[in-house]
C-alpha cells in the first residue's frame, strides 16, 4: 500500500508573530547566525514551501523564533486508495470472466 506524504510550511506565521511582517525582517537575524541570502532568496523561503533547506538553516530558524522544527513543518501522511479513475470517474472492476475476450472465429468467404 502506498501512503501519500505532504508538509505545510509556518514560516510567515512565526514571523507574523514575532512582529516580522516583511521578508526582509528576517535578514539581519540569519546574518548574525552566519547565513546570508539575498532578498529573494528570502521571500521565497518565506512565502513558498520550500523542497529542500539544510539542516543549519532550520537550525537557524528554530533559534531565531525559539521553537522547534515542529513548529516551522507539519507532516501529513495517509493511505493512497486503490481505487483507478478515469475522467474523475472510477474504473468498475468486472468479474475475472469477463476480462478476457471472447476468441475471434475467422471465416473464409470462398463462395
Amino acid at each position: 500500500m502506498n501512503r501519500t506524504i505532504s508538509y505545510d510550511w509556518h514560516l510567515a506565521e512565526l514571523m507574523a508573530r514575532n512582529a516580522m511582517h516583511n521578508s526582509t525582517d528576517l535578514l539581519p537575524h540569519l546574518e548574525q547566525r552566519g547565513i546570508t541570502l539575498s532578498s529573494a532568496q528570502i521571500w521565497r523561503l518565506v512565502t513558498q514551501r520550500p523542497e529542500r533547506i539544510s539542516l543549519q538553516m532550520l537550525a537557524a530558524l528554530c533559534d531565531i523564533f525559539r521553537c522547534s522544527p515542529a513548529d516551522l513543518i507539519t507532516t501529513t501522511a495517509a493511505d493512497e486508495s486503490n481505487n483507478i479513475r478515469v475522467n474523475d470517474a472510477p474504473v468498475r472492476e468486472l468479474p475475472e470472466s469477463r476480462h478476457r475476450p471472447r476468441r475471434a472465429r475467422v471465416i473464409r468467404d470462398d463462395t
